[in-house]
């Protein structure tokens, strides 16, 4: 398949666009092999020939909704609860068992994104060359045996080797979920699907916290810590199960529509231009993606969105217990925690939608909470443990500024290895993140941690300057296109956009490509 001389060249030649425009044409009906899977769906019948009710076009949309949301949105609950046993466990005598002395702790934070790190890229490419449904719940299954052995561990070595397994099983979570949003959602309405599946980040916080109470109940044979290992484990493997047989791998084959319903699923996308899926690894897709800018920019985005994560996750129940609550007064407290981030996440989600995608706008603003948390841990006096309080829930936000990063990657990038690539490439900067944050979290510093917060206050600001800078150039490049397109024949309204939506175009090769900011 021919593709623009210098995929990774920051413009556009007025030239090779004409060019490339009447070849990608021609190439609609006759490219069918290196192009996206949709194309199968059209191979007859072509783009336009069928008619659709808008109304028609809705009820496809909530029946995709009802396919897809509650298998993402419950994985994502037990994605955050299996992180956040460790923190439970702590609490529940963990440390005193397994003499986790000094920064054994927080290595075994950390080593849990250094299986996911190790993993990302394999596991990336995996996703695009197997059934995507069938492949993560596989991993889910996986991940819920990882956490129950961790029950049986009575040493930091073994430990250690369970968390490095674990973080390798969750690696293809993320990725995977954002891919599914990419493969059946609109951009416009991909924020708000995120939103929905990533608001479960807040009930698993609320259910952990829920989980923990009830499991911290026991009294059985076994340490509370073992309890918590064993009953999230399962419930995360029975899920697994659930996702192999019940999760579709794509509108193209989707079980649970029609044929009809299929093409209306696809060509409701036409408009992104980034495609469904293709099976073929494309190596200069590879390339042009290392030479784009915007790989670079998500990468430190995951790395500063994440590092506050890192901490939070893993000793905010040691810093609210440190407001001098009981232990199992302490799990209770994360509930408003989860309750206000989902909130924060739908707000934020919908005000975006309302106002016609201005994510950079939004992710901005949902900032301004959590800095303003961070800056009171820091300076909100110990005794004042109602304010402290307070502070400490005004961190969550940053999960729905999170959700609008997320969903800029996956709007404003084309062609699905490139996809793939890049989520590998943002989520290598969330492992980084994670794996850095407990870091500053230093155990002379418990429970006030002030090196900690000072880590989340710079990273809020670094996110800050990055997103009003990544902003600024997709605006460019917007402008760049539109003036090139408009001096070539038929200008910017007779841009052919079914030319050029299903070939597996990356967004440098494809003119009609538009960014969203």
């Amino acid at each position: 398949m021919g593709h623009s001389p210098s995929p990774g060249s920051d413009s556009i030649d007025n030239a090779t666009a004409h060019v490339e425009h009447s070849t990608i044409t021609e190439k609609w009906r006759a490219n069918t092999k290196d192009g996206d899977t949709a194309m199968t769906l059209f191979a007859e019948t072509g783009m336009d020939d069928e008619p659709i009710d808008p109304k028609e076009e809705r009820r496809v949309l909530w029946k995709i909704d009802f396919m897809i949301l509650p298998y993402l949105a419950v994985c994502y609950a037990f994605f955050y609860i299996d992180k956040t046993t460790l923190s439970y466990a702590a609490i529940f005598g963990i440390r005193e068992d397994l003499n986790l002395e000094g920064t054994k702790y927080n290595w075994l934070s950390s080593l849990f994104y250094f299986g996911f790190l190790a993993w990302a890229f394999p596991t990336n490419f995996m996703l695009q060359r197997f059934p995507i449904g069938k492949y993560l719940g596989f991993n889910i299954f996986l991940w819920g045996v990882f956490l129950m052995l961790q029950a049986a561990c009575n040493s930091f070595a073994t430990l250690a080797v369970l968390r490095v397994l674990s973080g390798a099983a969750e690696a293809c979570a993320d990725p995977a979920f954002m891919l599914i949003t990419s493969m059946w959602y609109t951009r416009r309405e991909q924020p708000v699907r995120i939103g929905l599946w990533y608001t479960a980040n807040g009930f698993g916080i609320a259910l952990g916290g829920l989980l923990g109470y009830g499991i911290g109940h026991i009294r059985g044979a076994l340490p509370s810590w073992k309890y918590e290992f064993l009953v999230i484990g399962a419930l995360c493997s029975a899920w697994g199960i659930v996702m192999i047989i019940f999760l579709p791998d794509s509108p193209v084959t989707a079980k649970g529509l029609s044929m009809r319903e299929r093409r209306i699923a696809v060509r409701r996308l036409r408009d992104n231009q980034t495609g469904v899926e293709n099976k073929h690894l494309k190596p200069y897709q590879v390339l042009e993606a290392f030479k784009d800018y915007k790989l670079y920019f998500f990468f430190i985005l995951g790395c500063v969105c994440n590092i506050p994560n890192g901490g939070i996750s893993n000793f905010g129940t040691i810093i609210i217990k440190g407001f001098g609550f009981s232990t199992l007064v302490t799990t209770l407290m994360q509930i408003p925690y989860g309750v206000l981030i989902a909130i924060s996440i739908l707000v934020c989600v919908y005000l975006n939608d309302r106002f016609k995608n201005r994510r950079c706008l939004f992710i901005l603003l949902f900032l301004c909470p959590n800095i303003a948390g961070a800056f009171g841990l820091r300076f909100v006096p110990q005794d004042q443990q109602v304010g402290r309080l307070m502070c400490y829930y005004l961190t969550g936000p940053y999960n729905a500024a999170f959700v609008l990063v997320l969903s800029m990657q996956i709007a404003n990038t084309a062609g699905h290895t490139k996809k793939v690539v890049t989520n590998a490439v943002l989520f290598l900067g969330y492992c980084t993140g994670n794996i850095v944050g407990p870091f500053f979290y230093l155990s002379e510093q418990a429970p006030y941690y002030e090196l900690g917060i000072w880590s989340m206050i710079v990273s809020h600001l670094i996110e800050a300057c990055l997103i009003a800078t990544l902003g600024l150039l997709l605006r460019w490049e917007n402008k760049k296109r539109d003036k090139i397109q408009s001096q070539m024949e038929g200008g910017l309204e007779g841009r052919d956009l079914d030319a050029t939506a299903f070939l597996d175009l990356t967004d440098r090769e494809n003119l009609n490509f538009r960014y969203i900011y």
